[in-house]
């Protein structure tokens, strides 16, 4: 990750230059990738520079287990996919990031599968950037026609309502939250095959955590259980991985030990100036 990071760091810093202030990064890549990681350094790189840094995580926008749309499907219990993140919460803090309002940046605790206390959630005032970081952060919507078919046994086993759901999200409230972003680092997995490991070294990393901490982290899964979770995640992160190169302004391709294999900054279609970028 090291010459990674230089190599972001340096794009990130020429890309200051000639930006308005703040500048919006987007980091998106597959759960296990080293988005955190990489998003972490940067803050770190950044701050010794002078500059002010706000890092918001689209995981710390989820809804609590009981506030997510179950009704719907129930395959909403599951977080991650679009329609499980307060999005309204999102909107709410970047209007105060980018007004320049101090501003208090959202928390979720994974191992309780429950937002953290707002008295908790950390304050900054007029950031010069905000880093914006999450697994399908900048994702497009699909073609309609490409939901008619399965891609795995969660979907087989459901009747098409919570991949439909999932994409009518994408065209609307996530394509305005995705709108505010600048400039778009994909970190691109060789493929999802790869997900299931790097997941499961989150939750074992997370375990270890939370019993250095003396506590249990009830709502953490087995590598059994981890599997059958990113099956909600693995339509869309395929989806990325085709799609997202074509437009991101930095895409940097990874091997299974994530270490960087290539990096491309294509240049971008001409988009009209009324137009969002992730729609």
């Amino acid at each position: 990750m090291i010459g990674l990071l230089d190599l972001v760091a340096a794009q990130v810093v020429d890309w200051l230059e000639t930006a308005r202030k703040p500048l919006v990064l987007g980091v998106c890549g597959a759960q296990g990738s080293g988005k955190s990681t990489l998003s972490e350094g940067l803050e770190a790189r950044l701050k010794a520079r002078g500059l002010t840094v706000a890092l918001l995580s689209l995981d710390d926008l989820y809804l609590a287990r009981e506030a997510r749309p179950v009704d719907i499907s129930a395959l909403f219990a599951t977080r991650g996919v679009p329609g499980t993140h307060d999005v309204a919460l999102g909107e709410r803090t970047f209007k105060g990031l980018l007004s320049g309002q101090p501003t208090r940046l959202p928390r979720f605790d994974k191992a309780t599968d429950s937002p953290v206390p707002e008295e908790e959630w950390p304050e900054i005032t007029a950031p010069d950037i905000i880093i914006f970081e999450g697994w399908c952060v900048g994702a497009r919507p699909q073609a309609d026609e490409d939901l008619a078919t399965p891609v795995n046994d969660l979907e087989r086993n459901d009747n098409g309502v919570w991949r439909s759901v999932v994409n009518e999200a994408l065209k609307g409230a996530y394509a305005t939250l995705f709108g505010h972003i600048d400039k778009l680092v994909l970190l691109a997995a060789p493929g999802f095959a790869i997900v299931r490991d790097w997941r499961i070294e989150q939750e074992n990393s997370l375990r270890r955590r939370l019993q250095a901490e003396g506590r249990t982290g009830t709502h953490l899964m087995s590598d059994e259980a981890v599997g059958r979770f990113i099956q909600s995640y693995e339509r869309l992160t395929c989806h990325i991985l085709r799609t997202m190169p074509a437009y991101a302004d930095l895409t940097l391709q990874l091997d299974a030990a994530r270490h960087m294999t290539s990096a491309t900054t294509p240049v971008p279609a001409p988009v009209s100036a009324s137009a969002s970028r992730f729609q």
